[in-house]
């Protein structure tokens, strides 16, 4: 007669009692380990012993159960790696460079900053931007790697940058020209965007046989243009830029995909107010400066990473997230430059930065990692 199913879950808990034991007899090992380490000046990460320690385990598994085995052992060898290293008494730089920023930062968020934002008057970046200070002094530039450039030079003291849409995605380009710079966020702002299709007054919606917008706002209005007829889409710097050349232009068949405060701004009238696909169209800003700056409250921080080329990399990764109880709100991924195949992985996750994980993550990530940078600790502001 076979077990039943309470019998066979039985000797299971009587399995991981064991096993729980081992696990703590195993890392009170590690630490006499750790002492040693200490003592004579070694490495906590020995990689030809744990490479060889994985082909035994995988071999004395068997053929069936080696890959899980070698599998269970890796988290193992990874938790009594962060082990050691606590022991060690080893910190964090990035988190002593944290703890130093708050100590620095003044406690209430400037309100009349100098703030470089791409494009011209009445561009969603100047919407948000005003929205996020009382009373900036905003410096138009041309491109999205002009406003990192006038944070790093100390032209601006900040930069506002759209990073993502609800509906049309990543803002690639600000993403490949974050590998690029050095700066750091110091707050993120959502701002709930509404599409317009503006044209010069006494133009009709069926006059209209060209349409000028920047690529997001295309791509988020895709379905409504796709049910015009016979209409040419042209792509230009931004939405603001679009208003300023249908106010400028002396046809009556062009529009602008755009704000209503652009419509108010260049004179023009609203031939449909809300065309975007989806109502619920958020665009969320990033504002950067050249110095970290973490104010209170602050619960949300980005990083970037570089993770060696092998098999198991990025998971080793978010299991450190996972076995913190820390939510990982974001995971991006770009191509690094000259290097075939290879990717930097961008991770936004939600944390207090006061949470005591947060310092072992750290720690546990720089071994970890080919390379991090840590890009800021902030929090978020919808608009």
């Amino acid at each position: 007669m076979s077990q039943s199913l309470e019998e066979i879950r039985g000797q299971i808990d009587q399995i991981d009692r064991q096993m729980v034991d081992l696990f703590k007899a195993r890392m009170e090992a590690a630490a006499q380990v750790a002492e040693y380490k200490m003592e004579n000046g070694l490495p906590v990460l020995d990689a030809g012993r744990e490479r060889a320690l994985l082909g035994k385990i995988g071999d004395q598994a068997g053929e069936e159960l080696a890959d899980y085995a070698q599998s269970m052992y890796r988290t193992i060898l990874a938790a009594s790696r962060s082990y050691q290293n606590g022991k060690m008494g080893r910190g964090s730089q990035v988190y002593d460079g944290i703890k130093k920023a708050m100590d620095t930062t003044p406690k209430l968020f400037p309100q009349r900053p100098t703030v470089a934002c791409q494009g011209i008057e009445g561009a969603y970046s100047q919407i948000a931007c005003d929205r996020l200070f009382k009373s900036p002094n905003i410096v138009y530039v041309q491109t999205f790697d002009h406003v990192f450039k006038a944070v790093e030079s100390g032209m601006c003291q900040y930069g506002l940058l759209p990073i993502e849409n609800s509906t049309a995605g990543s803002v690639k380009a600000v993403y490949d020209l974050m590998i690029r710079h050095n700066f750091y966020i110091v707050r993120s702002a959502r701002l709930k965007i509404s599409h317009n299709l503006l044209a010069k007054h006494g133009t009709r919606l069926e006059d209209v046989r060209e349409v000028f917008s920047h690529e997001q706002a295309i791509s988020q209005c895709a379905g409504y243009l796709a049910g015009l007829k016979d209409v040419k889409v042209n792509i230009v710097e931004n939405t603001a830029v679009a208003s300023r050349l249908v106010s400028q232009s002396e046809r009556k068949d062009v529009a602008a995909l755009s704000s209503r405060f652009c419509a108010e701004l260049y004179g023009l009238q609203t031939l449909q107010e809300n065309v975007q696909d989806q109502d619920n169209n958020y665009t969320r800003f990033i504002c950067i400066s050249k110095k970290p700056e973490i104010y209170p409250g602050a619960d949300r921080t980005s990083l970037m990473m570089t993770l060696p080329h092998k098999p198991g990399s990025l998971y080793h990764v978010l299991a450190k997230f996972y076995a913190l109880n820390i939510n990982l709100q974001k995971l991006e991924s770009r191509p690094l430059p000259g290097r075939e195949f290879e990717f930097m992985f961008y991770f936004d996750i939600e944390a207090s930065v006061y949470a005591p994980e947060m310092e072992q993550l750290f720690r546990d990530l720089e071994v970890d990692s080919e390379r991090m940078r840590y890009l800021g600790t902030y929090n978020e502001v919808i608009c």
